[in-house]
C-alpha cells in the first residue's frame, strides 16, 4: 500500500478533482484559495495532457462544480452519494482510461478528512500511487484537514503542492508546453495556512 516519491509521467498519471462544488463556497475557510490553485493545476494538466475525472457530492444538494475551474477536458464528471470517489463508474472509466489502472494519482478537492480520505485509503488499496496536493485541499475546519494529511502521509501518501507537480510533470525548460504553462505559475500560489504553531514549535506539513 505505501507510495512513493517519483517522477510523474503524464501518460500514466491520473487527476482527480473531488467536490468543489457550489455550496461550500460560503462554509469552506479559504475557499477562494482553494478555487485559484485547483484551476492553476487543473489548467496546467489540461495543458499537459493529464487526464482528469472529477466528482460532484450529490450535487442536487451541494450544485455543481465551481464555474471558476475549467474542467471542460475532463474525461468524466461523476456523481456521487458515497463519500469516496472509486464509485463502479469510476472504476470503469479507469480501466477504459489506463486499460487497468494509473501508475500515479494526484488528488486535491475537498473534504480532506471525508471523501478525500476515503478516496485516497481507496486508492492505497488498489496499490496505486497518491499525491496529495496540500495547497488544493479544504475542511470546514482546517484542523480537520491538517490531521488528515497527517494521517494519510503515514498511511503512504506523498504530500506535494501544485506546482511542484506542475514542474514535476514538464521535467524540462524545454518542454513544449513550458511557455504556456509557466504563466500559471508566474503569481505565487495563495497561501492556504499549512503551517500550524503547537505549543511553541512551529511545524509545516
Amino acid at each position: 500500500m505505501a507510495s512513493c516519491l517519483r517522477h510523474l509521467n503524464p501518460k500514466k498519471t491520473l487527476f482527480l478533482l473531488c467536490d468543489i462544488q457550489e455550496k461550500f463556497r460560503s462554509s469552506i475557510p479559504l475557499f477562494a484559495n482553494l478555487l485559484e490553485n485547483a484551476n492553476k493545476l487543473t489548467k496546467a494538466g489540461k495543458e499537459l495532457d493529464v487526464a482528469l475525472i472529477c466528482s460532484q457530492q450529490y450535487p442536487e444538494k451541494l450544485g455543481r462544480i465551481c464555474v471558476e475551474i475549467d474542467i471542460n477536458h475532463a474525461k468524466a464528471v461523476i456523481d456521487k452519494t458515497q463519500f469516496s470517489m472509486l464509485i463502479p463508474e469510476f472504476e470503469n472509466k479507469l480501466k477504459e482510461l489506463f486499460c487497468d489502472k494509473p501508475d500515479d494519482v494526484v488528488l486535491y478537492g475537498l473534504e480532506t478528512h471525508v471523501c478525500i480520505e476515503q478516496t485516497a485509503i481507496d486508492l492505497l488499496e488498489r496499490n496505486i500511487n497518491v499525491f496529495l496536493v496540500a495547497d488544493c485541499l479544504c475542511s470546514r475546519l482546517n484542523q480537520d484537514r491538517d490531521l488528515a494529511l497527517e494521517r494519510l502521509r503515514s498511511a503512504g501518501c506523498v504530500i506535494t503542492s501544485s506546482e511542484s507537480v506542475i514542474f514535476d510533470l514538464m521535467r524540462d525548460k524545454n518542454h513544449p508546453k513550458f511557455n504556456v504553462v509557466r504563466k500559471f505559475v508566474n503569481r505565487p500560489s495563495a497561501d492556504m495556512q499549512l503551517s500550524k504553531i503547537d505549543k511553541g514549535t512551529q511545524s509545516k506539513l
